[in-house]
């Protein structure tokens, strides 16, 4: 009881700290001020454009002119399937409701486009979320990335790695590519140890050398985004020692982090309890007023 005690107590003041209303049950409710705003939704907008073919998303914000905090969804899949309207992916007018610009991504998958094309799509969605900020009362200094199972592993990779020496694809390369923070829930992070990492498979090269590159293990440093793992001891796709060893990583580089650690959630999808976690963290990332 003394542990369940001080996690509502963690929620409730970082929901505060993010002007969130928490309902009697625990549970966040609308930011204060948004309850009202009508919310207005976009389906298969084109955030960009490889060799002919569309990257769509839909979109939900509430109405109204910001600035607003953006949250960018990335589904699981093992990057060969999946999309941005199942159980691993954010309901876009539920973060609307929340008072968030909310953006979630389908991406090329591997049986078509090889890797890195999955990162290169996430690449050029973030891109384009800053050059259109404006439109959309974006505060582009508070864009956040979540993404579950591979969109996990590509989340985590934006934060340790950011662009990197990946090419550019897309569109919008003049835009800027940041982001504040990010969720990843049941992420894989060592491609060469993961049982269906052999899915990320360029075309050419040394192969090994580049799930390694692609590997946000890797890549952790005190440059590394502040980031909220998430991660259960049954998980049967993505074992929960690579999450294990990834949060030992962030803590000898000195980074931001929380660790919610389950013991029964197996492969956890975006459910509430995770939305509920979610905003929590993003509450102790938020600027200072």
């Amino acid at each position: 009881m003394r542990a369940a005690m001080t996690r509502r107590t963690w929620i409730k003041g970082s929901a505060a700290a993010l002007g969130v209303a928490l309902s009697p049950g625990g549970r966040p409710g609308p930011a204060a001020g948004q309850a009202s705003a009508p919310i207005v939704t976009r389906t298969d907008l084109v955030y960009g454009r490889v060799e002919g073919s569309a990257l769509l998303a839909n979109l939900a914000w509430p109405d109204g002119p910001g600035p607003r905090p953006a949250i960018l969804s990335v589904h699981g899949g093992r990057w060969r399937a999946g999309n941005r309207t199942d159980a691993s992916s954010i309901k876009v007018a539920q973060w609307a409701e929340l008072g968030f610009f909310a953006m979630s991504i389908d991406y090329r998958l591997v049986g078509g486009s090889p890797a890195p094309a999955p990162y290169l799509d996430l690449r050029c969605a973030i891109r384009w979320l800053h050059a259109h900020a404006g439109d959309f009362g974006v505060d582009p200094g508070r864009v956040y990335l979540i993404g579950q199972s591979a969109g996990g592993h590509m989340v985590s990779l934006a934060a340790t790695l950011g662009d990197g020496a990946y090419p550019k694809t897309g569109g919008w390369d003049g835009a800027p590519s940041d982001v504040r923070a990010v969720i990843s829930v049941a992420g894989a992070y060592d491609l060469n140890t993961l049982s269906w990492g052999n899915l990320w498979t360029p075309v050419s090269g040394n192969i090994e050398e580049a799930r390694r590159e692609a590997s946000p293990m890797t890549h952790v440093s005190p440059a590394t985004k502040p980031i909220l793992v998430m991660h259960s001891d049954d998980d049967r796709s993505v074992p929960v020692q690579q999450a294990a060893d990834f949060v030992e990583q962030l803590k000898t580089a000195g980074v931001m982090h929380h660790f919610v650690r389950y013991t029964d959630r197996g492969h956890m999808n975006i459910t509430d309890e995770v939305v509920k976690e979610a905003r929590a963290f993003i509450a102790t990332v938020e600027p200072r007023k």
